[in-house]
């Protein structure tokens, strides 16, 4: 997961210049993600109106580090992009440069995003971490993790506390969930494992002591 000495606190993007970009033109910093929460935040969005969606995202801009060569980097929102690309393939989302990395090379870039901290280096299944090489160009091509899934539908019900300016927050409860014993689940049903997470959580609300 994240480096030993722990992540940098992920930055404000409140006074930070806005650039729209496409979705498309965003890499992702993590492998994987939790469908149950992409198809979820792709319900809202297509409840939205096109205006309100646009109001929505100028509100919560990505924030991104880019590289001397021009290429972007996604800091956080991975879930809500990836529901965003299901409602509209050519979408454009508000953007926050948080970090201008010096040097061009995508290996560079991603051993600094990785120092830092914003690189999240398991996939799917929890193996890793896996070299910062893997990491796919394209959300579509991300990993669905049952257990982020798990994870994102816990703090729906207000059992996990959202700590937003923590990187990977939601994964590191889901390693520690990983590590119980739970019935066999899926992110499209959750059902099955629900109470004995919940219970699990209850008992131990800090995976991180």
């Amino acid at each position: 997961m994240a480096p030993s000495s722990g992540p940098h606190e992920l930055p404000s993007t409140s006074q930070t210049e806005l650039l729209e970009l496409p979705v498309e033109r965003l890499q992702p910093t993590q492998l994987c993600l939790g469908l149950a929460e992409v198809r979820a935040r792709a319900c809202d969005f297509r409840l939205e109106s096109a205006a309100s969606r646009r109001r929505y995202l100028r509100s919560r801009p990505v924030p991104v580090a880019v590289s001397s060569a021009g290429e972007h980097w996604m800091i956080d929102r991975h879930h809500r992009l990836r529901a965003l690309l299901d409602v509209d393939p050519d979408v454009s989302v508000f953007c926050a440069v948080v970090l201008r990395l010096e040097g061009a090379s995508r290996a560079h870039c991603l051993e600094e995003l990785n120092r830092r901290g914003w690189l999240y280096l398991h996939d799917g299944e929890g193996r890793g971490p896996h070299p910062a090489e893997r990491l796919p160009r394209r959300l579509e091509a991300l990993d669905d993790d049952p257990y982020r899934s798990l994870v994102w539908k816990l703090k729906q019900e207000g059992l996990i506390r959202a700590q937003p300016t923590l990187p990977f927050h939601e994964f590191r409860w889901g390693a520690w969930l990983r590590q119980q014993a739970l019935p066999p689940f899926s992110s499209i049903e959750l059902d099955p494992a629900l109470p004995a997470a919940r219970e699990l959580v209850r008992q131990r609300r800090d995976p991180g002591s």
